[in-house]
């Protein structure tokens, strides 16, 4: 019996069908162990010797893999064909030999780039060893985020309150956010003007632009007030024209390549508005398959733009098939990755089967989608290119002082965009011409009089940098050489679950607490956050991974420098710290004022001065008189600055209801508004939500915010009550333990019965996610591979559920049902199975007993809340 041993469930399942009897194929459900989280899992002092501890989850159903390869006459590791992947093998194999489940036992690795019958057959009959060097980049990577995340999180902690951890990649992305910010801030907008004029020569009337006034070029910021506006509209209407000259200029657009891992979740984070986690988990349920016929896409972790011979082929027949034979260029069309540091070890992403269409197929609609735009990509790839006839029409007076501009183009065979277009990030800069400009001229002929029907003036303002989106941010990652494919969503994510970034429309801001992290590190440790340095690790770790360079030697010359910047930074007077922090972030924090009086000064006493302070609960802004003055602020919210020039905290007015003060407060944490009932010592307060200003706060507006939350009615159903309120996270309403966000603010002071009770609703049965009625799925994510059932995650009045059969198992608090995946759903089921008590009465005394036997009836699957102890295990070296 040869044992084969993949990551998950899924992709067991399909490889089995594919190999037959003789094979018994077992999942580890990802990775098995890790570097536990705490001091000491890396000891550069012992030639950074690396502990690793078995993931609780992953115990037993190690022990099963052990249990199995005992019995086999053959292991395969057959793991996903990256780094990744490879140090899966790995783990397994460790976990293996001091298990001794191997004796004499071959263990032999076979990778694939798509779960496809010959593909796996091929790999199958064509074994190797595991890739020491692939481990070894792995073991390196994984030791450096280890070590400056154990490290300097420390530091920080100590020396800046509030800030949650640093990680080696993920400050080096926030400082991008951080930079862009900076970038905007600095901007001044400058103002200029357009000058517009509809023609006729007849023809139709025709629009041009001004390009030449008073014998002089005009670029698109050249005129910069009115008075300039007027006098080129005047010349404009004084003139006579001619048509100088009409060029015609045949332009051919080429396809985008097919998709690698950044441009996938650029694009769908473009047309589809998916996060980057979002758009990889569907891709790896896409890679794994959803029925019989095995992955529907090839791997989908890569930087490489090669298609096999028999994936060009395949498009080429389907593009003559279904367009016609112009659509199939002469040759094939091959790609090569322009990003820094590509390994382009893998294919690019496509379709493993063409013929398998969209429209054939019936996928969940994350899926469905996303499988649409690797298969469009895919044939739009190896289609003919776009031919446009782009048409340039001067127009001047007979003495050349004043000229016009007229450009349109015309779609002349549309090759490739039939069937995909590549998305844009952002729209071009103010008057720049655009290459998608689909303006078509009327008939024109050279030395015909062209008649001025109207003229526009308008103003405009050059406007700032967009700020980063998820595919310009992870474009902009690639770009630099920073992360790799398997990295981004990860990244992305982190700097959201730590609060460091905010996404607001799809864009990203960074949030204060980010700001400080970043302007800390730039301050003290600036080397490690520099784009350059961190493009150059990764560098230097391909070379480990190419045999080029010793993973050790990698790891002391970055150790020997890290370690010394760290202990000096530990050395250093948190006052130090505060005042490098104030003069850095001094224009962030303290912006001019705009009558030239001192922007430190406090607005509240008018004689100390305001400066950065860090307390327990993160840093703030402060009166240097403290406590005499106790002015205080959140490091960056202009609405509190705006409260603050009004002389900080001040009284709105009295309450007409019980006569008492309503007061205006400027906290750490925001502006709030306060007051103190009768009879009662703890006053009552209510946040300004956002968008209110603290200096425009009116004495009514406090009152109905201190009058939340407040009951809306009765409950149809069950008669409790429904409340509307403002908290953390936004306005709410509530009904038994649910909240449902309400879109506005002054919604909440207004909201009905009716309403509240629809969104209730609403949420309970997941709309909000894009899923189904309250009696449908939430969301289906397969079969179980044991027993067959269909595993859904449900809506329930205490939350959201993962069922299977007759079992239920409440998802986890802070897990999104929309973000769950089976590898997520089969621990949680074999969890709640184990736990169940059998029919009848409970019998804890049998639970608490079933460490030994009992283990073994659920013992792939069940999960534990902590991480059980390993022996250590040095890495090789």
């Amino acid at each position: 019996m040869n044992l084969v041993v993949v990551e998950s469930p899924a992709k067991a399942k399909t490889i089995n069908k594919y190999l037959g009897p003789d094979f018994h194929v077992l999942a580890s459900y990802g990775h098995v162990r890790d570097l536990p989280s705490k001091d000491g899992s890396v000891l550069p002092d012992d030639d950074f010797a690396m502990s690793w501890e078995i993931d609780a989850k992953a115990s037993k159903r190690m022990s099963e893999i052990a249990e199995a390869a005992k019995k086999a006459d053959r292991v395969i590791l057959a793991t996903d064909p990256d780094r990744e992947g490879e140090a899966i093998s790995w783990h397994v194999l460790e976990i293996l030999t001091k298990k001794k489940a191997l004796k004499d036992t071959p263990v032999e690795r076979v990778t694939f780039n798509a779960i496809t019958k010959p593909a796996v057959l091929e790999a199958m009959a064509n074994p190797r060893q595991l890739d020491m060097e692939l481990v070894e980049a792995y073991l390196a990577r994984r030791a450096l985020d280890y070590l400056v995340g154990f490290t300097l999180s420390p530091v920080l902690w100590r020396k800046l309150p509030g800030a949650r951890s640093a990680g080696r990649v993920q400050s080096v992305a926030l400082r991008i956010v951080v930079d862009r910010e900076m970038e905007i801030e600095r901007f001044k907008a400058q103002e200029y003007w357009s000058v517009e004029a509809d023609l006729t020569a007849d023809s139709p009337p025709f629009t041009t632009r001004l390009v030449k006034h008073a014998g002089k070029r005009v670029q698109r910021l050249d005129i910069v007030s009115e008075a300039m506006a007027t006098a080129a509209r005047d010349a404009i209407n004084a003139g006579s024209f001619t048509i100088r000259s009409i060029e015609k200029k045949p332009v051919r657009r080429a396809p985008a390549p097919p998709f690698m891992t950044s441009t996938l979740q650029q694009e769908a984070a473009r047309k589809l508005g998916f996060t980057a986690q979002r758009t990889m988990q569907a891709a790896q349920k896409l890679y794994e398959g959803v029925d019989d016929q095995g992955g529907l896409i090839t791997y989908m972790r890569t930087d490489g733009l090669s298609v096999s011979p028999e994936g060009i082929a395949q498009a080429r027949e389907i593009i003559g098939s279904r367009f016609g034979p112009a659509y199939v260029p002469e040759q094939p069309r091959y790609y090569k990755t322009k990003a820094k540091n590509a390994q382009e070890a893998h294919e690019a992403i496509r379709p493993t089967n063409l013929a398998r269409a969209p429209e054939t197929l019936r996928l969940e609609s994350d899926l469905a989608r996303l499988y649409e735009l690797i298969w469009k990509r895919m044939v739009a790839s190896q289609m003919e290119s776009a031919r446009l006839d782009r048409t340039t029409v001067e127009v001047e007076t007979p003495d050349g002082q004043t000229g016009l501009r007229a450009t349109g183009q015309v779609v002349a065979f549309d090759g490739f965009m039939a069937v995909y277009e590549e998305g844009r990030d952002d729209k071009p800069k103010d008057g720049a011409e655009d290459e998608d400009d689909t303006t078509r001229l009327p008939a024109l002929k050279e030395g015909a009089a062209a008649k001025v029907e109207a003229i526009r003036t308008e103003q405009h303002f050059t406007e700032p940098p967009p700020r980063y989106s998820e595919a310009t941010l992870v474009k902009k990652l690639e770009e630099l050489g920073i992360g790799r494919p398997s990295t981004y969503a990860s990244i992305l994510t982190t700097l959201r679950d730590r609060e460091y970034v905010r996404a607001d429309k799809g864009r990203f801001y960074p949030e204060d607490k980010g700001r400080l992290v970043t302007a800390f590190l730039e301050q003290f440790f600036r080397k490690w956050v520099e784009y350059d340095f961190t493009a150059a690790l990764e560098t230097r770790l391909d070379e480990v991974s190419a045999g080029e360079l010793n993973w050790k030697v990698l790891l002391r010359e970055f150790w020997s420098d890290f370690h010394t910047a760290t202990s000096a930074a530990g050395e250093l007077r948190t006052t130090a710290i505060l005042d490098a922090l104030n003069e850095s972030l001094g224009p962030h924090i303290f912006p001019q004022k705009e009558d030239g009086s001192d922007p430190r000064e406090c607005p509240l006493c008018h004689q100390g001065q305001l400066s950065l302070k860090t307390s327990r609960f993160g840093a703030f802004i402060g009166c240097s008189r403290y406590p005499d003055c106790k002015y205080t602020r959140p490091v960056a919210s202009p609405d509190a600055a705006e409260g603050g020039a009004e002389g900080g905290d001040r009284e709105l007015g009295v309450d007409p209801a019980t006569g008492q003060p309503v007061n205006l407060k400027i906290g750490r944490f925001g502006p709030y508004v306060e007051t103190t009932p009768p009879g009662e010592e703890k006053p009552k307060r209510s946040s300004l939500p956002k968008g209110w200003s603290p200096a425009s706060l009116t004495l009514e507006q406090a009152l109905r915010l201190l009058a939340l939350p407040r009951e809306v009615g009765l409950h149809p159903e069950d008669g409790k009550p429904i409340t509307a309120g403002l908290g953390r996270y936004g306005p709410f309403v509530q009904h038994a333990g649910t909240y449902a966000n309400v879109a506005d603010i002054d919604e909440v002071f207004e909201i009905g019965l009716n309403r509240a009770v629809v969104l209730l609703a609403e949420k309970r049965a997941g709309k909000f996610a894009g899923r189904g009625a309250a009696a449908a799925p939430l969301k289906d994510l397969g079969t179980h591979p044991e027993t067959g059932e269909p595993i859904h995650v449900m809506a329930g009045r205490f939350g959201p559920y993962v069922k299977s059969g007759k079992i239920n198992a409440t998802l986890p608090k802070g897990m999104a049902p929309e973000d769950l995946t089976l590898e997520d759903a089969l621990p949680l089921l074999a969890a709640r199975a184990a736990a169940a008590p059998s029919r009848g009465r409970k019998t804890p005394a049998k639970k608490a007993a079933a460490s030994k036997p009992a283990a073994k009836k659920a013992a792939p699957k069940k999960a534990a809340p902590k991480k059980a102890a390993a022996k250590k295990a040095p890495a090789k070296a």
